[in-house]
């Protein structure tokens, strides 16, 4: 399966809205949030274990039946999502991306800090 971006951010920011210290979040189908809606499910449980193995999660229990419990964001996840939570920060980090040619989780984090950096530098307090 093909990384969907998109999707990554939205699975982020659902974690970071419906969890909290000792609360996980039970994904069971991707109709069960608003976020996460316009995905098939096998779709978005592919993008969990990615966001798992990059990083970005702490810990993501699977089920038989691809259900999960995910318990919270790593300070990495905490991190990339609030440079990307923006929508004009989030769309600057994918141009920038299909520029260079790679849309690895790992360059879409490097990218989101500099888009930052980069607002810092010029003053957009």
């Amino acid at each position: 399966m093909r990384l969907n971006p998109d999707c990554v951010r939205d699975i982020l920011l659902m974690v970071e809205e419906n969890s909290s210290f000792g609360k996980v979040v039970l994904f069971k189908n991707s109709q069960d949030y608003d976020k996460l809606k316009k995905y098939p499910n096998d779709e978005v449980c592919y993008h969990i274990e990615q966001c798992r193995l990059s990083g970005f999660l702490t810990r993501v229990d699977w089920t038989m039946d691809q259900h999960c419990c995910i318990y919270d964001l790593t300070p990495s996840g905490h991190e990339f999502i609030a440079n990307i939570r923006m929508d004009t920060n989030w769309n600057k980090v994918k141009q920038t991306a299909k520029a260079v040619g790679s849309e690895s989780l790992s360059v879409l984090s490097q990218i989101a800090g500099q888009v930052i950096s980069n607002l810092l530098t010029q003053g957009h307090l």
